[in-house]
């Protein structure tokens, strides 16, 4: 459904997209994971033709980025970052609004529009206005508004950014459902490592511009191998990495991130060599993935303002 195929960004001399080629897939969810300027929105940008490329290309359900932008526009739905639906209309209002811009047929206008306040569960609240809505609220109706035109394509730039935690789960389901029922292919880029574990068939990593892993959620975390083990310890990590349980050792946070087989079996051996404030063990996250190829901490922040701070190079 996309080919990325050595696909540059620059902004001056800095390089916000360098040199990506990627394939995504018919009816997949694709998770592009990366902290704060890692180049995730660069990219969906350029897919979605608001921005050009300084070289390479790709192609969005056939149609170049480049060559073919009015084509690329008419098959992708895209929720940004930040919401853009009107605060004084209602919900229906502004997807009625929206159906004429996107020249959806008259006569089957209103058919499509209730689907889709169906589909993402606000009915029942069609008639109030947006200033009224929840958080959640507005940024489905975001995606219903994406969803007007039956895009092949759908992106979702931080779909859930700023939303607590009961209201995340019920965007994740509503995620779900839109895959499910629409049979489209979507583009998810995200902060938050839970969301990505359970939305996406495959994970692309992206630090500095390239991306560093693909793979499946659970391919990334057997890359790592074992158990975690963190703890908190004024002891030296070269006197912890010599014992021949332990395979590798990071520091994060003021933490040992502790690589070993069996956790259960090792934390104990690990203590009678080291004085520990803080210790405990799981499996392998996403998170110590991230930690692992990046070196650093996933920022749950936006990435936003950096195209147009560049802009002027562009």
């Amino acid at each position: 459904m996309i080919k990325i195929r050595s696909l540059v960004k620059k902004y001056g001399n800095h390089i916000a997209v360098d040199n990506l080629t990627l394939d995504i897939n018919e009816n997949e969810v694709f998770g592009l994971l990366g902290s704060n300027g890692a180049g995730k929105t660069t990219t969906i940008h350029m897919l979605a033709t608001l921005l050009k490329p300084s070289s390479g290309g790709a192609t969005v359900n056939g149609y170049d980025i480049v060559c073919q932008p009015a084509k690329v526009r008419s098959s992708i739905g895209i929720v940004f970052q930040a919401p853009s639906s009107d605060d004084m209309l209602t919900g229906y209002e502004n997807l009625q609004l929206h159906s004429m811009l996107y020249s959806i047929p008259r006569h089957t206008r209103k058919q499509r529009i209730d689907e889709v306040l169906n589909l993402v569960g606000l009915t029942e609240r069609r008639h109030d206005q947006v200033k009224t809505y929840s958080g959640g609220m507005r940024r489905r109706l975001e995606i219903a508004r994406g969803l007007l035109h039956k895009p092949k394509v759908m992106f979702l730039d931080e779909p859930t950014l700023g939303l607590d935690p009961a209201s995340r789960e019920t965007m994740w389901k509503y995620i779900q459902r839109l895959v499910r029922e629409e049979k489209m292919t979507v583009i998810l880029t995200t902060h938050y490592m839970e969301e990505a574990d359970i939305l996406c068939d495959r994970i692309g990593i992206i630090d500095k511009g390239r991306i560093v892993a693909l793979d499946t959620p659970k391919g990334l975390k057997a890359g790592l191998g074992g158990d975690i083990i963190r703890i908190k310890t004024r002891n030296n990590p070269d006197k912890i990495s010599q014992l021949d349980f332990v395979h590798k050792v990071e520091q994060n946070d003021g933490f040992l991130v502790i690589s070993v087989n069996n956790a259960k079996r090792d934390l104990p051996m690990l203590l009678r060599h080291v004085d520990a404030d803080i210790a405990e063990f799981a499996s392998p996250t996403l998170n110590d993935v991230f930690i692992h190829l990046t070196g650093r901490n996933i920022k749950e922040e936006p990435e936003g303002g950096f195209a147009e701070k560049y802009a002027k190079y562009d």
